[in-house]
């Protein structure tokens, strides 16, 4: 299979409602996508969401980035392509996820085509605040099928313990909680946090304080009632070996957009198994596509409930896919033989710019003319 051409896309896909987190809300997506096609006009999509806060990594970086490498790779053997990719993959990671799961997707991998379809347990985030309206949504979420609710906390250790508590009592043993500072609190918040946390019900602590503060977070997770999960630092094997080695951290949280690609992902997870730790695998910031790439390999590897749900958090006229990726009972559901395919018209009604990079013509729109 050569390379034919490869088309680039920054899109904007609205929210249907805000999604807070501690460092930003976002009230949309935008993704890069990546089209591959070869020259017997099969073709394989990439789709990743660089967010801005969460690590150096920059959109205007990871689009310069792609620009520069696409025509390298047109003409290429797909195996060649995924070789050049590699190298360089550290200056925009999740730009070259978009496009190395592009290519992969081309060859239609088994871990992308499962012999039956399937359904996957999903979390929820929890927005509610005050005591009526927790009351509200945990029914409400409950009646969706979802028995796992994400807590944001990391603002005020003392406000987040009264909210998580109401959560508590409103659920009472019929959801567990995941609980998440987004690497908001300073060490002395995040250790008052924890000694004042009622550990009924909650399944793991998420990243407490900064990414590169290893030694803040090995404190918070010695004195955790509740095993503490890594999410941010974890982006090489060699994070999941560190990760392994501080007492009371029990999970790491993978992304695929870190990892590089399926395969690279699908190792990271039997490493994180080979240390007798539990992963949790799903970026909440990823739309149809990659929300799709992260179920088919939890399929294969994991039995916890999946974060990849952000793909029901976008606006339905926001959903690029011609057969939308299904959700059911709390579940993402896949059925037999499903294989996703872009609407073009409804991506292009989204799309902020365009480059296209093929052996007879190269363009971008918005940003230089067609030769």
């Amino acid at each position: 299979m050569r390379l034919a051409e490869i088309t680039l896309y920054r899109a904007e896909l609205p929210l249907a409602v805000p999604y807070r987190l501690s460092y930003r809300t976002f009230e949309s997506f935008e993704p890069v996508l990546v089209r591959v096609r070869d020259d017997d006009g099969r073709e394989g999509w990439g789709e990743q969401h660089i967010s801005p806060g969460s690590s150096t990594e920059t959109r205007a970086g990871g689009w310069n980035f792609l620009q520069a490498l696409a025509p390298r790779l047109v003409g290429r053997h797909v195996h060649e392509a995924e070789a050049e990719i590699d190298p360089v993959r550290q200056r925009s990671p999740v730009a070259a996820t978009a496009l190395a799961t592009a290519l992969e997707m081309l060859g239609r991998p088994a871990v992308l085509t499962p012999e039956t379809g399937f359904r996957w347990p999903l979390l929820t985030a929890f927005n509610a605040e005050t005591a009526e309206t927790i009351a509200e949504e945990v029914e409400r979420r409950l009646d969706q099928g979802y028995r796992t609710f994400k807590v944001k906390v990391g603002k005020d250790a003392a406000a987040d313990l009264r909210r998580v508590e109401l959560i508590q009592a409103a659920a009472g043993g019929r959801a567990t909680l995941r609980i998440d500072a987004n690497r908001a609190y300073s060490r002395a918040d995040a250790l008052a946090f924890v000694a004042g946390l009622e550990p009924a019900s909650v399944e793991l602590f998420e990243q407490p304080c900064a990414s590169d503060d290893w030694a803040a977070n090995a404190a918070v997770a010695a004195a955790s009632p509740v095993p503490l999960m890594l999410d941010e630092p974890i982006c090489e094997e060699a994070d999941i070996d560190r990760a392994a080695g501080i007492a009371g951290v029990g999970l790491c949280k993978l992304k695929l957009k870190r990892f590089g690609s399926l395969a690279r992902l699908e190792a990271a997870l039997a490493r994180v198994a080979g240390h007798g730790m539990r992963a949790v695998l799903g970026d909440g910031l990823g739309a149809e596509l990659n929300c799709w790439m992260e179920a088919c390999v939890a399929r294969r590897t994991l039995d916890n409930t999946g974060e990849f749900n952000g793909y029901l958090k976008l606006r339905p006229e926001a959903r690029l896919l011609a057969e939308p990726l299904g959700f059911a009972d709390g579940q993402l559901v896949v059925p037999a033989g499903y294989w996703p395919e872009v609407d073009l018209d409804r991506l292009n009604a989204h799309c902020l710019q365009e480059a296209r990079f093929a052996r007879t013509a190269v363009s971008a729109a918005g940003s230089r003319a067609a030769e």
